[in-house]
């Protein structure tokens, strides 16, 4: 799927006029010509100057506002696309009851089942990659990850 760069760029714009306008709340600094909103203002004018551009050479363009790529005509990439979507929603439902390894391993294997990998390959990748991930979060990072299911055997 393509989206204009003239709908991006006015996307853009917004977002640097909201930052513009959001640091004008920020409180001066004492004894100094310029204060904590500087950085941030230095940054939303350069993208808001930047989306002008994008904007300006999409309307110069004259290709269609959204053009479907071949990735969206066919089914098994639709199927990828809703499975993720899918699983994002079963996921924010259910990882509490559940727990992460178990939703995570859902997950990845309705995914991975959706864009075609073989049964024994994506139950492989999902175990792994759960096992990995969150030995990141919950051992390098400690984030607490909720353990659901598994909690009577939470290491």
């Amino acid at each position: 799927m393509r989206i204009h760069d003239s709908l991006t760029g006015a996307v853009l714009l917004l977002l640097s006029l909201a930052v513009l306008w959001h640091i004008q709340s920020f409180p001066p600094a004492a004894g100094q010509l310029y204060g904590p909103a500087l950085f941030p203002g230095l940054i939303a004018g350069g993208l808001a100057i930047a989306s002008l551009v994008l904007a300006w050479q999409g309307l110069r363009s004259g290709l269609p506002l959204v053009a479907l790529g071949a990735g969206l005509r066919s089914p098994r990439h639709v199927a990828g696309l809703l499975a993720a979507l899918a699983g994002m929603v079963f996921y924010i439902l259910c990882v509490d009851a559940l727990g992460f390894i178990v939703c995570s391993v859902l997950v990845l294997l309705a995914t991975q089942w959706a864009l075609g990998v073989r049964p024994l390959l994506a139950l492989g990748v999902a175990v792994v990659a759960t096992l990995f991930i969150h030995a990141c979060f919950y051992k390098l990072l400690r984030v607490p990850l909720p353990w659901g299911w598994l909690q009577p055997i939470a290491w």
